[in-house]
Formats: structure tokens, sequence, C-alpha cells
């Protein structure tokens, strides 16, 4: 109990409980621990509004859950050319989710994909 005590004093229990607390406090604390997925969301160089609209929601929705999103954007083809106009789309669906959540680092051009990861917002 206390070593630093003259004479020291120390105290007996049984070691089987002991044991027991222990296992059971560590399974309580697993259980309240909150392990956050990464889930990705693709999108492509012609994509309409109301696509975007649909995966912003979806976004968003996982966002909320306390989720991280990687938002990758693959250039067929010609589209390659491009690759400009593919980083402007993946900033802007990053801008529309600024409220919901925030990137560490600016979208990356990896071959023919364009990646970004947006961690979701602290909840107060």
């Amino acid at each position: 109990m206390s070593p630093s005590a003259n004479p020291p004093v120390c105290k007996l229990m049984d070691y089987g409980k002991y044991k027991f607390d222990t296992v059971k406090k560590e399974k309580e604390l697993r259980k309240n621990q909150k392990i956050s997925e990464v889930k990705e969301i693709q999108l492509s160089m012609r994509i309409d509004d109301y696509h975007i609209s649909f995966k912003l929601k979806n976004a968003q929705k996982i966002l909320q859950d306390g989720d991280k999103v990687k938002v990758s954007l693959r250039m067929r083809g010609r589209e390659q050319a491009y690759s400009k106009n593919a980083v402007e789309i993946v900033k802007k669906f990053v801008q529309d989710l600024s409220e919901y959540g925030s990137i560490d680092k600016e979208p990356v051009i990896m071959g023919r994909n364009v990646f970004v990861v947006i961690n979701p917002k602290k909840a107060k």
C-alpha cells in the first residue's frame, strides 16, 4: 500500500478477485471506445450536379456518424490530360462538406486518381 512508510504497510487480497476486476475494467474501456472507419466515395470527371448532391448527403451522414470519408476521383483515358479540373471538382466537393469535416492535406494526384481524406469535426 505505502512503500515509503516505516515500517512498510501492505494489504492482503485475493489475487483471483483482483485479476477478475482488472479484466472487467478493460472490457468496459474497450466497449466505450469508438473505432473510426474510413469510407470511400467515388467521383468522376463527368459527374452531374444531382449526383454530386446525392453523394454530398451520403458523405454528411458518414461524417456525422464520426467516420472518415475518403474521396477519390478516377480519371479515364483522355481525362488524365485535365488533372487540374479533377482537383477542382474534388476541392469543390470538400468545400461543400466544410461544415461537417476538414482535411489535413490538399488533394493528392496518384497516377490516374485524385485522393483526399476528410476528418469529421468534433461534436461539442
